[in-house]
Formats: C-alpha cells, sequence, structure tokens
C-alpha cells in the first residue's frame, strides 16, 4: 500500500519557502538515509553523547558500518533527550511534531507515550515517505503526517498536548511559530525545542556560522530571539539544557566517515569558537 499526500497550493507561501520545499524534495543525503537503515527510524538532526571510539579501530570491511550505527545511536539518543522533557502524557493527548522529516521521532514518541501524534512538512516527499512508514509499521491509525506549514497548521485550538521541534525553526520567523503553536497548545502544555542559535554576545553570525546557513539555506536565530518570542506568546521556559559541547562528538565521529558532507567543520568551528550554541528548551503554555 503507497501513501498519498493531497497537493496544496496554499501551504508553501513565500518564494523562500517554496525553495526550502524543494531542497528537501530533492534530498537524498546518506547522513540520513542510511542511519535510518540501520532501524528503520529515520531522522534529520545531530546527535549526542560521546562515542565508542573502538569503531575507528573496527576491520575495514566492518569499519564504516560501526561508525554508521554510532552515529545513529547518537542522534537517536538526542530524540531520546527530547522527549523526556514532555512530563506527563497520557494515551488521549495529542501530540504535535513541526517539521517532522522522514518520521523517526514520531515514531519513537507514540511507542514512547501509544498517543497520537500529527506531523507536518512543507516536503511532500517527507510526508510521502513518513506516511508509509507509518503503513509498513501499523500505526497510521495513530501515527499521520500532512503536508501543511507549521506557522498555520489548521489544527483545532487547544487540543495539543505537546508539541515538539527538532532542528527545524530556522527556517521560520520565530515570533509567528510560537503564536501558532501557543493557538494549539491547551493550558500548561508543552513545548520543547533543539536548536542551533548564534551567540549574540559575540556579535553578529560568525563566518562559520554564515557558512551552515549557505549549507541549509535556512537562518540561523540569535539565541535571545528565541526566549523574546517564547515570552511574547505565553510560552515559560521551564528548562533550558546547554548541548554545545555534548553534540561536538557527533561532529568529530561523523567528519571520520563515509557520509561526511563537508559542512562538519563549520560546525566543529562554529562550536569551538563559542559563536554557536546547541540548545534544548521546553517551555510550557500560561
Amino acid at each position: 500500500m503507497t501513501a498519498t499526500v493531497s497537493p496544496n497550493t496554499t501551504v508553501l507561501r513565500t518564494a523562500y519557502q517554496q525553495s526550502v520545499a524543494n531542497y528537501w524534495n530533492a534530498e537524498q543525503d546518506p547522513v540520513n538515509i542510511r542511519l535510518g537503515d540501520v532501524d528503520g527510524f529515520y531522522h534529520h538532526h545531530y546527535g549526542i553523547g560521546a562515542y565508542d571510539p573502538s569503531v575507528l579501530d573496527g576491520p575495514p570491511e566492518s569499519r564504516d558500518n560501526l561508525i554508521i550505527a554510532e552515529l545513529h545511536r547518537l542522534e537517536h539518543a538526542q530524540a531520546n533527550l527530547l522527549l523526556d522533557h514532555f512530563g506527563e502524557v497520557d494515551r488521549t493527548d495529542r501530540l504535535l511534531d513541526a517539521g517532522s522529516g522522514r518520521g523517526g521521532t514520531s515514531f519513537m514518541a507514540n511507542q514512547r507515550f501509544h498517543c497520537q501524534v500529527d506531523g507536518v512538512s512543507i516536503s511532500e516527499k517527507q510526508v510521502r515517505f513518513a506516511n508509509e512508514q507509518a503503513i509498513e509499521r501499523g500505526v497510521s491509525d495513530q501515527v499521520r503526517f500532512h503536508l501543511k506549514n507549521m506557522l498555520d497548521t489548521g489544527f483545532e485550538t487547544g487540543a495539543t498536548r505537546a508539541i515538539w521541534t527538532n532542528e527545524t525553526t530556522m527556517y521560520v520567523d520565530l515570533h509567528e511559530l510560537f503564536a501558532e503553536f501557543s493557538r494549539l497548545l491547551h493550558f500548561g502544555g508543552r513545548y520543547v525545542c533543539i536548536t542551533g542559535c548564534y551567540n549574540d554576545v559575540t556579535g553578529g553570525r560568525s563566518k562559520a556560522v554564515s557558512r551552515i546557513d549557505e549549507h541549509y539555506i535556512c537562518n540561523i536565530h540569535p539565541r535571545s530571539e528565541y526566549f523574546k518570542a517564547l515570552s511574547a506568546n505565553g510560552l515559560v521556559p521551564i528548562s533550558v539544557v546547554d548541548l554545545t559541547q555534548a553534540t561536538i562528538p557527533y561532529w568529530e565521529l561523523r567528519a571520520k566517515s563515509s557520509v561526511a558532507t563537508g559542512i562538519e567543520d563549520p560546525f566543529l568551528t562554529a562550536y569551538r569558537e563559542g559563536s554557536f550554541h546547541y540548545l534544548l528548551i521546553a517551555a510550557d503554555k500560561i
């Protein structure tokens, strides 16, 4: 059975959003595909935690597969950390994965909380892939992916228990995004974000951060903008975790892998020089 995606000409508002959709519709990056092939959880984010250095000493015929599996373990750990910050979730609750990619974390959330999960993406290709995964997993009645703009989902006001974004906020205006999330969440609902942001203490975007922007055709926000936009939309941070040092090993190992893309050095430079931070922010709707 093949999942279908209904065309929706109202999803993409601007030429920039069309360019982002085109990028992800054309994307076939092995760093996403091969890592997901390890166990069927396809992610579009980075990893955290120390890696096992023994994978670099494996026999030549299996070394690359060992490195791929270790990179996937680190990105899986990042997703689990994000889910750890949801608080209490009941089977009757609804969750939203905003910028859901190929759906990996949505399936993890459903496995953990056994509740309805909706994912939204402006990439038709990603939505189709993720819905096909839901069918193959036998959870298409609980986990659904939609061709929607996370700035204007059309979902019911106040019906969502928790929303997350995982490295997707750099594609949108934060004030507009958090206004939509505030509308969707019921009172006391939780928003959890993992993102890279530039350090406004050191000034504007560094050369390394600008290179990341160019690579992913995104617009990395300053750290302060997250807290301004959250506050302006009734979202109160209850936890802020600096994951910068925890993500550096992932990038060091990825630079040694067959799926390196060339963007590893700018990430490592930006993190090490302090111009770029990797944060987890959990905030409650008041």
